[in-house]
């Protein structure tokens, strides 16, 4: 029986490691950290895990980041050293390698993002790295990963929880070929106001979503109450602001189409076939570029809302793209073996 250490540091981490952790839980002692950041708290409960919040985010300003860092590093290191982890394993979390060699235990890193500058500590600290194929690695080499310790998964970070989704997706698939006249909902995930990696605009969005409100029902996912304080101004009367996350197989059975600001989002509703505009407005990860490449989504960082309406007049629902499914499942168990020590 192992102990192993979850950091899940922001909010699309939940889902990452959602079905890893009930699988592993069985036979294994896990524990989870967190930090109050997005909806991260709200995805723990809303997920029934149990969790303990070390630390916080230290907001947008990178010398309050560089700061920050070893405060956290140090709190974490306080709140696990009596417990003693036999593992950490963690996505894009920037503490959880360092936290591990002060401990003592091996480190897995995951991260598909070769723009975050907190790869560097992160990236020198792991003894396991781990990118997914479509990530040139020479990319992170410049940020001290030892290609010693990389190992590319098949597919995209995506598709590693996604396969679970595959057989719901599939039947709202099918349920909206049957049902031509459902009301069109546009989900809108906007820019990530307080990451490091982050450069673009600040509520850019807000023409955009004037625009479409007056034709189609908008439901906006905000990443935290000042996002959705912005956007429950008058001036978005009629846009849906929700007070609570939705989970993905919900805004899968409602989505007519998804437009996104971020990362993780656009690409889980491009995966599952659902039609998808990113309008990112940073230089885009090799995995944004990838799907682009094989017309799962667009990127159209100026997006209008006329443009907007017309794709969504025209656009068709795919079906989950099967390909990155079974990738995703095949990355799932690799991810798996190495974390409990077995070759892969």
């Amino acid at each position: 029986k192992m102990r192993i250490w979850f950091d899940l540091s922001n909010s699309p981490h939940i889902n990452f490691f959602y079905s890893l952790i009930r699988d592993l839980e069985k036979d294994h002692e896990i524990i989870i950290t967190c930090r109050l950041l997005a909806n991260t708290i709200d995805l723990l409960k809303l997920h029934h895990l149990s969790f303990e919040v070390v630390g916080r985010h230290y907001g947008a300003n990178l010398l309050n980041k560089i700061l920050g860092y070893p405060v956290r590093v140090v709190q974490l290191y306080q709140y696990l050293r009596s417990r003693k982890p036999d593992v950490a394993i963690s996505h894009s979390s920037f503490h959880s390698p360092a936290v591990s060699c002060l401990l003592g235990c091996r480190s897995i890193y995951l991260n598909d993002n070769e723009h975050a500058v907190g790869n560097v500590p992160a990236f020198l600290a792991a003894d396991t790295i781990m990118i997914p194929e479509f990530l040139d690695r020479q990319r992170i080499h410049k940020q001290g990963a030892s290609n010693v310790k990389i190992i590319q998964y098949p597919g995209v970070k995506e598709g590693i929880y996604l396969w679970n989704l595959a057989d719901l997706s599939r039947r709202e698939f099918a349920r909206n070929e049957k049902n031509e006249k459902k009301e069109k909902v546009v989900f809108v995930r906007p820019e990530p106001w307080t990451a490091q990696y982050y450069k673009g605009d600040l509520n850019f969005m807000d023409s955009l979503l004037l625009g479409l409100k007056e034709h189609v029902k908008v439901v906006l996912l905000p990443r935290g109450e000042s996002q959705a304080v912005h956007y429950r101004r008058p001036d978005f009367s009629r846009i849906t602001i929700l007070d609570k996350p939705m989970g993905l197989a919900e805004v899968v059975q409602d989505c007519s189409m998804f437009i996104g600001a971020g990362g993780t989002m656009t690409r889980e509703m491009a995966v599952l076939g659902i039609p998808t505009i990113s309008v990112y407005q940073d230089d885009l990860l090799d995995v944004d570029k990838y799907l682009i490449s094989i017309d799962q989504m667009i990127h159209r960082p100026d997006l209008d809302a006329d443009f907007a309406l017309e794709y969504l007049k025209n656009c068709v629902q795919k079906p989950p793209s099967k390909e990155l499914l079974t990738k995703g499942q095949q990355a799932y168990e690799m991810i798996k073996s190495i974390l409990l020590g077995n070759n892969v």
